[in-house]
């Protein structure tokens, strides 16, 4: 058990026989007789809807343990995510809603952690950035100013915007969460 105030981010709890993971957190300490109280963002891990709750700072709540286990992805086939355990070669099938938009993400052969609560799979620890290419974008036009963008195709067909300077083919470094463009990604010596 532990306090409310106590809740953050990836934490996975059981509050009133259901078991949620928490999205977000943000304790505001009480002033004078008031206590504190901690506002979160939970994740039901049966239904998949999340739920703002407030919680008393001195609430005592149950926490889940959380296992991680690293699992090479396969492929994705109508709605389903197919992964492999590297050593035992066990495949694993997980919905595309549990992984969420980041599922556009995955690349063959990739390897992530995978978050277990209660033996069931709930979520996918995606690296903050990622290396993608331009599968389409315009040419950078003569005189173009530098601080004005251009709209581009990932080859997920995921789209972004890019400065002027990239062209179709090059490798960028992509923030995965704000699904903004980094840098150019570095030349791999082979």
């Amino acid at each position: 058990m532990i306090a409310a105030s106590q809740l953050r981010a990836g934490m996975a709890i059981r509050y009133e026989g259901q078991s949620y993971r928490v999205l977000a957190g943000d304790y505001h300490p009480g002033q004078g007789k008031m206590g504190g109280v901690n506002h979160v963002r939970l994740k039901n891990l049966s239904t998949g809807t999340t739920w703002e709750h407030s919680f008393r700072a001195e609430l005592k709540i149950e926490e889940i343990p959380i296992q991680r286990q690293t699992l090479e992805f396969l492929y994705a086939d109508a709605g389903t995510c197919f992964f492999m355990n590297p050593e035992t070669y066990e495949q694993l099938e997980i919905s595309s809603t549990i992984i969420g938009e980041e599922a556009k993400f995955l690349d063959q052969g990739m390897r992530l952690p995978l978050e277990f609560v209660d033996g069931r799979p709930v979520n996918i620890v995606f690296p903050d950035v990622i290396e993608m290419t331009i599968t389409d974008t315009s040419p950078p036009l003569h005189g173009q100013q530098e601080n004005t963008w251009k709209l581009a195709r990932l080859s997920n067909g995921v789209k972004i915007m890019v400065p002027p300077f990239i062209k179709t083919g090059d490798a960028i470094r992509l923030n995965i969460a704000e699904r903004k463009y980094m840098d150019r990604a570095k030349a791999r010596v082979g």
